[in-house]
């Protein structure tokens, strides 16, 4: 079966616009004309190969999020699976995960399991979605587990969300204020400080070190952009190895101030994940092995490989963490708690609400102090700009 993107018009002279599938374009002109549609055009898209989507091409998680959420609302109301993702195909709005979604639902109608289904596809559908599908299918209470699965995927969007909006009015006006800054020295210094170079009076310390920047800049701007590229392409094949990879996610959690930040994502998305497997009937030991990738951050991903083997020796989960410096102690105690009283999903439940909370709390001070610090940060750089230009041409005319 071939996908099909069509435009046409209705009997009610409104244009339409959606997707067909049929085995043929003139198959798919055929269904549309049974649906009283007038075809205005009508195109094959190509789809995507099995196995991933390039960079250019990349599914929101948002997107994933609303598909999950619309999956649990009709499997909930005993909406058979194959006639749901084929409503889905019509609902979704996105191309690339409609077309997705439609060769799941051919695949399903076929005999496969939605969960093999998903997994050809782990750029959209990651371990852990799948790994909550499966056993959902296997202990027969998918309804329940897509809902769980639908309201932490949520939880988890909606954090992350707040976090890169924190972030977007520092990160907004710094780069305003190095491109407006960049301008000024290429362009406007020279103009200004020629003036005072030609006089031939003495300059203060900081007027020389700003002609000297300005003229670097002007003259060897192209040096820069090499070496920012050389260290960024350096900086990724230094990331891709698995030690390098460790040392840059180390150093994240021990930046200041947001050291702590990252420390507390990465403890709620194992403990929330770790949460939803749980529930959904995975074991302890599997549970683990999913968290690990799902965590994002290779000191974390270590530590739970290597619970994953003492758990497999039958030792308890809370055995590594209670060795870990990056573990607090709380963690590692309420664990410790759980296990014994047989209500891990419940202590895993409090740990990921709490530092939900404090992450929350943590972003909203961030907030508070980096908008003043940012007024300092432009008033020192107006400030050097003033003492570097202004008063040496001050000086230069009450000798005149």
């Amino acid at each position: 079966m071939a996908t099909f993107k069509y435009k046409a018009l209705a009997e009610n002279k409104q244009t339409k616009e959606g997707l067909v599938e049929a085995a043929s374009k003139e198959f798919a002109a055929e269904i549309l004309q049974e649906k009283g549609l007038s075809i205005i055009s009508l195109t094959e898209l190509a789809l995507p190969k099995a196995g991933g989507l390039t960079i250019l091409n990349r599914i929101k998680a948002k997107d994933v999020v609303i598909f999950s959420r619309q999956f649990a609302v009709m499997i909930s109301a005993n909406v058979a699976i194959v006639q749901t993702l084929k409503i889905l195909v019509e609902q979704t709005a996105n191309i690339k995960l409609k077309i997705i979604v439609s060769q799941i639902a051919d695949e399903v109608d076929g005999g496969a399991k939605l969960s093999d289904a998903l997994s050809k596809w782990p750029n959209v559908f990651s371990n852990f979605y799948v790994s909550v599908i499966r056993s959902g299918e296997t202990s027969g209470k998918l309804d329940e587990v897509l809902n769980y699965l639908a309201d932490e995927m949520e939880k988890d969007y909606d954090m992350m969300s707040k976090i890169r909006g924190a972030m977007i009015y520092p990160i907004f006006v710094l780069g305003g204020l190095t491109a407006v800054g960049v301008v000024m020295m290429i362009y406007v210094v020279p103009k200004l400080t020629g003036i005072l170079a030609e006089s031939g009076a003495e300059l203060p310390l900081t007027t020389r070190i700003l002609i000297g920047t300005s003229g670097f800049l002007a003259n060897y701007w192209w040096l820069i952009l090499i070496t920012i590229t050389i260290i960024t392409v350096g900086l990724r094949f230094y990331i891709s190895r698995p030690q390098g990879r460790k040392q840059i996610d180390y150093l994240k959690l021990k930046l200041p101030i947001f050291g702590r930040l990252f420390r507390l994502i990465y403890l709620v998305r194992f403990t929330r994940s770790m949460n939803t497997l749980i529930v959904g009937g995975v074991t302890v030991s599997n549970s683990l092995k999913v968290a690990a990738d799902v965590v994002g951050n290779k000191v974390y991903q270590d530590l739970i490989e290597e619970t994953v083997k003492e758990v497999e020796d039958g030792n308890s989960i809370s055995s590594v963490f209670l060795k870990s410096k990056e573990v607090p102690k709380m963690v590692s105690q309420m664990l410790v708690i759980g296990e014994k009283t047989g209500k891990l999903d419940v202590i895993l439940e409090r740990i990921t609400n709490f530092y939900s909370r404090e992450i929350s709390n943590i972003v909203a001070n961030l907030m508070t102090l980096l908008e003043p610090l940012i007024m300092v940060v432009m008033g020192i750089a107006v400030g050097i700009m003033v003492a570097a230009i202004i008063l040496p041409m001050y000086n230069l005319a009450s000798q005149v």
